[in-house]
């Protein structure tokens, strides 16, 4: 598995890892339109506010983006992840978080925070098997394509967890 900085050439194998409408049933931007679910991205990556990874297996199933970069602060959010549905319960979600808070820690982060919709139960479980802390619910937080309010999810690991988060996923990925 391996994380690849986005690039234009991902998008049409990323359509087709996307291609799955389950896959959006928790998302908060609307992915009808793939093209300009693709370009809102780009433009997000153009304007310094996302870095964005498309996730290989060896090829495209999936991406994964730092956002909510705050240097000042020392924190990051890892987000904007979704894997195709053939990727989804295995291997390559634990190999992500590794990799990209791993980064994130050897980059002088003191906290990496995660987010979801409340009523995803799997990416819920996802993240505490991972090992972050649950932070509360962060009602009415955003908007969802359809227009109603979004419940958000908060998780966390902090620079003192890291070391047993890292165990853990280390753990996982060697059974």
């Amino acid at each position: 598995m391996r994380l690849v900085p986005l690039e234009a050439a991902h998008r049409a194998p990323l359509r087709e890892a996307a291609a799955d409408p389950a896959l959006w049933a928790h998302w908060p931007r609307p992915m009808a339109d793939w093209d300009a679910a693709f370009d809102w991205l780009c433009a997000e990556v153009a304007a310094g506010r996302f870095i964005a990874f498309t996730v290989c297996a060896p090829e495209p199933l999936g991406q994964t983006c730092y956002l909510n970069i705050r240097a000042e602060h020392a924190g990051v959010e890892i987000g904007h992840t979704w894997y195709a549905a053939a990727a989804q319960g295995g291997r390559v979600n634990p190999a992500c978080k590794l990799l990209l808070m791993d980064h994130a820690f050897v980059c002088g982060a003191e906290r990496v925070e995660l987010k979801t919709d409340a009523r995803n139960a799997r990416s819920r479980a996802a993240i505490l098997k991972m090992g972050a802390t649950f932070e509360g619910i962060f009602r009415r937080h955003m908007r969802r394509p359809d227009g109603a309010w979004r419940d958000t999810a908060w998780y966390s690991v902090i620079r003192e967890d890291w070391p047993a988060v890292r165990a853990g996923l280390a753990a996982r990925l060697s059974a």
